[in-house]
């Protein structure tokens, strides 16, 4: 292992695109093999990661030495082989830089907690402090999720949700396209190993006839540019398996319907100052050959995305009436589509640059404020990752991106967020427009203001970015903390007055009484004048005196008693077994899933006390996972099954009444399952139906698919 891991890092410093100088490649030598002679196997382990990091960092994200530089001296201060002190001294300020927002984010993980609140708010800011810390962090990621099956179960679960939730994110708003792929493939695959197989059986099937298919669409293709006197590649480029699973859950369809399995990618090698006119040249020759569908067309040659994006996208009808989605781009844009920011490095004077320092500016901003529900702000940031984007205009000509969706109030917020609180409409190309309008690419916009305006709780309901919602809710918080204020100090003035003793607990009992939830909202209300103050004076009389009359009964009452919940549990024998040894505990089976027995599952304890059950490949589990990963407790099934489990079933097939007759007569002849009811629709010449039955355990299941999916006529079958 010792040879094999200096055969490694040598082989990493003679990367040409690092250009170490022979001090540096010396020193961090010495560092390394003194580490090696110590025959730790767990420093073997940690360094050879290393390593493989360092070589995705710089051949699958071009990455420079700076950045290897402070990931190697990360693993040797952890394990003791060097002083970080010593770093910025040796080695300079930028790999101390990003040693230290490495050292950040470990302390962190190594409190084995999920994503949750406060510390996933914490392990973002460190992120963003230096954009190399987030792309190291991504690939080390990337590495983990390669080597899953070295890890348990548990691992593996925690660290497919953390890629699903944080990094496949992140790098999709870096540009790193593949690597975003690939870490939502694996995920996918470790939650949902059987969605997985079954579409990567499918694509598997479908190979040749798509083959055969993009290559009768490329032929004539090239031949027109070859004539044309371009130098270009031509390639297919399939969807990844997540991206088809993602489409098939929104589109609610089977994979049969998925039309744009595959895009075909012309890449130019265009000298610089040609790119964009030879792109839009090979875009005219394309549109000549096969018509173009006009909404469909992407433009971010003429405009590139904030993380340096640069092509242009159009879908156009190709052989056998199917549409085919095509991209056009050169060798520079392809780099940078491929290996993200990092490739803004190789190429000096990019557009884009500007637009990333800027969201993580604004990044840095949204987590640095404070919040009384930090999920909901994380929730609104990883959608703002995946957001597409559209540019508008200030009066004055500046260009701001925005997200697709984006209102007039967003924009405003995004000016300055004072301008956003006060805002009352606006001008969108000189027309007079309201707060909600939609902003569109190149519309030119002004923001009108007044004194006297402030945030309304109705306005989270259409704005889109994170500023602003963060914003609009820090001033209602304030605004709700103000009025509970004077509300609470207005009710005990009046008591005062009524020589009566402020007491929380009965103001409780009142608010209660007037059907509030909590003793905030009632508050508020007083300050409102919602709530005659003068009437509660009798109500508050009526519960003092009661609760003095049930504490001098009880004083004297003789052998009371009080059972916990847990002392009436019923004694019912449990078919489930949480968290390994407790049985008898109450537990509720999740709707969003419906786990019937055999299924794999895992507890989770609700806000009421009680365990919901899931299933492991629950929907809901990531962000489950990310937010109350403390809450998760461990559950398997016991014993034998006595109950009937509900179970709503998917099925796909030909549009004719005979096989939903087949359908329900098969469930009927079966003893052990009861058909609860049925619903289909029917659509270019397929039924979609929906068939919710009661079954014993999963192995009775799988077999009633089986049977259904052997009625002729019947495409698919899915839970």
């Amino acid at each position: 292992m010792k040879e094999r891991l200096k055969f490694k890092f040598k082989s990493l410093m003679a990367l040409p695109n690092f250009e170490f100088s022979k001090e540096e490649v010396s020193r961090l030598e010495e560092l390394i093999f003194a580490c090696l002679e110590r025959e730790s196997e767990a420093d073997f382990i940690n360094l050879e990661k290393s390593i493989d990091v360092a070589f995705i960092l710089s051949e699958e994200v071009n990455l420079g030495k700076v950045s290897i530089l402070g990931l190697m001296l990360h693993t040797l201060i952890t394990l003791n082989a060097f002083p970080d002190n010593e770093i910025e001294a040796s080695f300079g300020i930028q790999v101390a830089s990003i040693v230290k927002g490495l050292q950040k984010a470990s302390e962190l993980n190594s409190k084995e907690q999920s994503y949750e609140s406060e510390n996933f708010r914490k392990l973002l800011l460190t992120l963003v402090e230096d954009i190399r810390v987030v792309i190291i962090l991504i690939c080390n990621q990337l590495y983990e999720m390669r080597q899953l099956s070295i890890y348990e179960e548990d691992t593996r679960m925690k660290l497919a949700k953390e890629s699903s939730f944080l990094y496949a994110p992140l790098a999709h708003r870096l540009g790193l396209y593949r690597i975003k792929s690939e870490l939502e493939d694996l995920s996918l695959k470790q939650t949902n190993l059987k969605i997985y197989k079954e579409i990567a059986h499918k694509l598997k099937e479908t190979k040749s006839s798509r083959d055969l298919y993009i290559q009768s669409f490329i032929e004539p293709l090239k031949e027109k540019l070859e004539k044309a006197g371009f130098k270009f590649s031509i390639k297919g480029r399939t969807k990844s398996i997540y991206s088809i699973w993602n489409k098939m859950r929104k589109q609610n369809t089977a994979f049969e319907n998925i039309y744009d399995l595959f895009a075909i990618r012309i890449i130019l090698d265009s000298p610089s100052e040609l790119e964009h006119s030879e792109c839009w040249q090979v875009y005219s020759i394309i549109t000549d050959m096969y018509q173009p569908n006009p909404k469909r067309l992407r433009d971010w040659l003429s405009i590139p995305k904030s993380n340096g994006y640069e092509s242009l996208h159009i879908t156009v009808m190709g052989p056998e009436g199917k549409w085919v989605e095509v991209q056009i781009r050169t060798i520079r844009m392809d780099e940078v589509a491929e290996k993200g920011f990092a490739a803004h490095f190789k190429y000096k004077g990019i557009k884009g640059e500007a637009g990333l320092d800027s969201w993580l500016a604004n990044v840095r901003e949204l987590l640095e404020n404070p919040s009384d529900n930090d999920m909901e702000r994380m929730d609104d940031f990883k959608l703002n990752l995946y957001n597409k984007e559209i540019f508008v205009f200030t009066p004055k000509g500046d260009l701001q991106q925005m997200p697709k969706g984006a209102t007039l109030l967003d924009f405003a917020f995004l000016i300055h967020s004072n301008i956003g609180c006060r805002c009352i409409g606006g001008k969108v190309n000189g027309k007079n427009v309201s707060l909600r309008y939609l902003l569109n690419n190149g519309d030119q916009v002004e923001v009108l203001t007044a004194a006297n305006q402030t945030p309304k709780k109705e306005w989270l309901n259409f704005v889109q970015t994170t500023k602003a919602k963060t914003r609009i809710r820090q001033f209602l918080r304030e605004q709700e903390a103000s009025n509970m204020a004077l509300g609470k100090e207005l009710l005990k003035r009046r008591l005062k007055n009524w020589k009566l003793e402020y007491d929380e607990a009965i103001v409780f009992k009142i608010a209660k009484k007037f059907g509030f939830k909590n003793i905030h909202e009632f508050y508020q209300c007083l300050a409102e004048d919602k709530i005659e103050v003068s009437r509660l004076k009798d109500i508050y009389i009526l519960i003092r005196d009661k609760d003095n009359l049930t504490q001098e009964e009880q004083k004297s009452t003789e052998g009371f008693e009080h059972k916990t919940e847990l002392e009436n549990i019923s004694l019912k024998e449990d078919v489930l077994v949480i968290d390994n040894h407790l049985q008898g505990i109450q537990y509720n089976l999740a709707r969003c899933c419906n786990p019937i027995y055999g299924d794999d599952i895992f507890g989770f304890v609700s806000v009421s006390g009680g365990i919901k059950i899931h299933k492991t490949d629950c929907p809901n589990a990531p962000q489950m996972m990310s937010r109350f990963g403390y809450r998760f407790i461990k559950a398997r099934w016991a014993g034998k099954s006595g109950s009937q489990y509900s179970c709503t079933l998917k099925v796909i097939g030909n549009d004719d009444i005979g096989i939903v007759t087949n359908i329900t007569s098969l469930i009927q002849k079966e003893s052990n399952v009861a058909l609860r009811s049925i619903s289909v629709d029917s659509a270019d010449g397929f039924f979609h139906g929906h068939l919710t039955i009661l079954i014993s355990d999963n192995k009775v299941l799988e077999n009633i698919i089986k049977k259904i999916k052997a009625i002729k006529g019947v495409k698919s079958v899915e839970r």
